[in-house]
């Protein structure tokens, strides 16, 4: 006879959203949670805008036509969306569910506006787990430097670069609505602290502790 305890996860996973003005680090973060814990697991976000030089569909962003996005957000398919730059971006809601529910943790890397409904629609509204979410924000050490960042990717022209640093203006004020702070500087500076955050989240006591009882340290998987 099966033990029922060797196919049911021993704790629901979390929802890692991280967000950063354009330039600000966020994806290199990401890439190294994930090659860090193979607990972690990237959402996949929809969007509306072309894809860049590299991109394919299915792994770095699923491609859609604006009728199409907007489909789904009738049909109530994200877990959120948000217009960014003029293109519409979100995030599936079923697959979030259903990693959760198998105990994985959810990467979400979203800009602001996705990241204030996701909390809205999780923390305060039916999502079946409200304590869930952990929010990330990457606060560039200054305005120059992310400039510098941008302009060494080369992939935008002098007026995109101008509206994403007053973009970024507008979002750094939002850092206080996270729950952790990173102030980018080195790569692996910044990824030591992301790890730290993911593992002081899963030693928190509610996510420690199954029938009254503590999970033993095999359980928290990271």
């Amino acid at each position: 006879m099966n033990d029922p305890q060797s196919t049911t996860p021993s704790r629901t996973g979390l929802i890692l959203v991280i967000s950063a003005p354009s330039g600000g680090g966020k994806s290199s973060l990401c890439q190294r949670l994930l090659n860090w814990s193979p607990n972690i697991v990237y959402s996949v976000s929809c969007t509306t805008r072309a894809p860049r030089g590299g991109e394919q569909n299915g792994r770095d962003y699923f491609f859609l036509s604006t009728e199409e996005f907007e489909k789904k957000i009738a049909a109530g398919e994200f877990l959120e969306h948000a217009n960014y730059n003029n293109h519409y971006y979100g995030t599936p809601r079923r697959f979030v569910e259903e990693q959760l529910a198998a105990g994985r943790d959810v990467l979400l890397d979203i800009e602001v506006q996705g990241a204030m409904q996701t909390a809205q629609y999780v923390r305060e509204g039916t999502f079946a787990h409200p304590d869930a979410l952990v929010m990330v924000f990457m606060m560039p050490p200054s305005l120059e430097l992310l400039e510098t960042r941008l302009r060494r990717r080369g992939t935008d022209s002098e007026e995109a670069i101008r509206k994403r640093l007053a973009l970024a203006q507008q979002e750094m004020a939002y850092w206080p609505k996270y729950d952790y702070a990173i102030v980018s500087g080195r790569l692996d500076d910044d990824f030591e602290q992301g790890k730290a955050i993911v593992i002081a989240e899963k030693c928190r006591t509610m996510r420690a502790v199954k029938d009254g009882k503590p999970w033993q340290q095999k359980e928290l998987s990271f």
